[in-house]
């Protein structure tokens, strides 16, 4: 099987899945289930490839998909497609929490791989080394 039924019919998986993709894109991290991130990771690194390449065809696929949410599609199109230019792949990262209290399921954060803070830190460190090295 190539994909989890998360225990719904075809729709409303489908739907399910979209309504994620666009909440993890808008608010850059979202909290569920172990099983459910795993799954939207999928079509959120499917979305944010689509904003790289930037052609009209898939600006349509994204939009077909999102339920023509421009909003969401500019974001993917304008800001994480800049932000990600770099990276190929592994755009999202997913952070274990504790078991749901109801039904033991595991709960996870699903959030977005924030690109802009490892450059920053890299610069500093090599900063900080040659200032160390020309204090000797």
């Amino acid at each position: 099987m190539a994909y989890r039924k998360l225990g719904r019919d075809n729709k409303h998986r489908r739907s399910m899945l979209a309504t994620m993709t666009k909440q993890v894109v808008e608010n850059e991290s979202i909290t569920t289930t172990e099983t459910r991130a795993k799954e939207v990771r999928k079509f959120v690194e499917k979305m944010i490839t689509y904003g790289k390449k930037g052609d009209l065809v898939s600006r349509r696929k994204a939009l077909a998909f999102l339920h023509n949410d421009k909003k969401v599609v500019d974001k993917i199109f304008n800001d994480l497609a800049k932000r990600y230019e770099n990276r190929n792949g592994g755009y999202t990262q997913i952070l274990k929490l504790t078991e749901r209290r109801g039904d033991d399921a595991l709960m996870v954060i699903l959030r977005l791989v924030d690109e802009a803070k490892p450059e920053e830190e890299k610069k500093e460190k090599k900063t900080t080394k040659k200032a160390e090295k020309e204090a000797k």
